[in-house]
C-alpha cells in the first residue's frame, strides 16, 4: 500500500492549522501586553499558554489518533483505537514560556506554544506505535532543516523508546511540518519518501576537512542549507527584527501615555 502525498499533505495541513491557531492566539495576547513583563503578566502568560496548549493540544492529539487508526484500517490490521496523548502539563508550559520570554520576542514565545501543541500529536503517534509494535519513519515536509533530514535518512524503523525523552518525542521543534508516519507492514510506503536520498545528502555534505562525526556532518549540512537559502533566511530575520522592534516601540509608547 502507498499512502499518497495528497492524503499525507492533507493530514499535515490539518495539524499545521491547529498548531498555527494556538501560536497566533498566543501572539495576539502577547501583543496587547506591555514590556518588560511584570510578575503578574508572567503568571497570566503561563495560564493563557496552558489553556491554549491544552485545548489545541487535545485537538492535535485527536487528529494524530484519527490518522493512526486510518492507516491501520487501510492496511487491514486490527488494533485497539489509538489513544490521544496528554497535552503538556502546566509545569512544562511554564518552563517553555518562561524560557522563551527571556528573548523578549513575542513570536518566539508563541512559537513555543505551537511546538507544545504539535508535540501532543507526535506523542500520540509514538505512544500508539510503541503499544502496537509498529514501524515509524520521520517524514520531511517543506523547508526541512538538516536535523530533520538526518532523522529521515534512517528510514523505517521499529518503534523504540530511544526516541522518547522525559515522556515526550525528543526532536520536535517549532515552525516545522515534519512528523512521524507509521506502518504495520513493510509493504506500506509514503509517496515521495526516499530515505536513500536523505542519506546521500547526509554523507555527501562537504565536511571541509572536519572529522566525519554525526555532529560535523550535521554542521556541514547546515552550512550547505544556509548557503543555498541565505537571502531567504536573512529576509526572514530582518522581518522578525522589524516586527519585534515595532511591538516594543508600541508598548513603550503606551507606557509613556499612562
Amino acid at each position: 500500500m502507498t499512502l499518497t502525498r495528497t492524503v499525507w499533505n492533507r493530514y499535515l495541513a490539518k495539524l499545521r492549522s491547529i498548531n498555527d491557531t494556538a501560536a497566533e492566539k498566543m501572539l495576539e495576547w502577547l501583543q496587547k501586553q506591555q514590556t518588560p513583563y511584570t510578575e503578574e503578566t508572567e503568571r497570566a502568560m503561563i495560564e493563557y499558554a496552558y489553556l491554549l496548549t491544552t485545548k489545541y493540544g487535545e485537538a492535535s492529539a485527536a487528529m494524530a489518533a484519527e490518522m493512526y487508526d486510518a492507516t491501520a484500517a487501510l492496511e487491514n490490521v486490527l488494533f485497539p483505537a489509538a489513544l490521544p496523548a496528554e497535552p503538556a502539563s502546566i509545569g512544562e508550559v511554564a518552563k517553555a514560556v518562561m524560557g522563551t520570554a527571556k528573548t523578549g520576542n513575542p513570536e518566539i514565545i508563541s512559537g513555543a506554544v505551537g511546538r507544545l501543541v504539535k508535540l501532543a500529536g507526535v506523542d500520540t503517534t509514538m505512544q500508539n506505535a510503541l503499544r502496537d509494535g509498529a514501524e515509524w519513519a520521520w517524514i520531511p515536509s517543506g523547508d526541512t532543516c538538516a536535523f530533520c533530514i538526518a532523522l529521515a535518512s534512517r528510514g523505517w524503523q521499529q518503534a523504540s523508546k530511544k526516541a522518547i525523552k522525559n515522556g515526550h518525542a525528543e526532536h520536535v521543534h517549532a515552525n516545522c511540518d515534519c512528523t512521524y508516519a507509521v506502518r504495520f507492514s513493510p509493504d506500506t510506503e509514503i509517496e515521495g519518501y526516499d530515505p536513500q536520498q536523505y542519506l546521500d545528502m547526509y554523507y555527501g555534505a562537504d565536511l571541509n576537512g572536519d572529522t566525519p562525526t554525526p555532529e560535523h556532518r550535521l554542521n556541514a549540512m547546515r552550512r550547505e542549507f544556509y548557503a543555498a537559502n541565505r537571502e531567504k533566511i536573512l529576509a526572514q530575520k530582518r522581518d522578525a527584527y522589524e516586527r519585534s522592534k515595532a511591538l516594543n516601540s508600541s508598548a513603550a509608547e503606551e507606557t509613556n501615555v499612562d
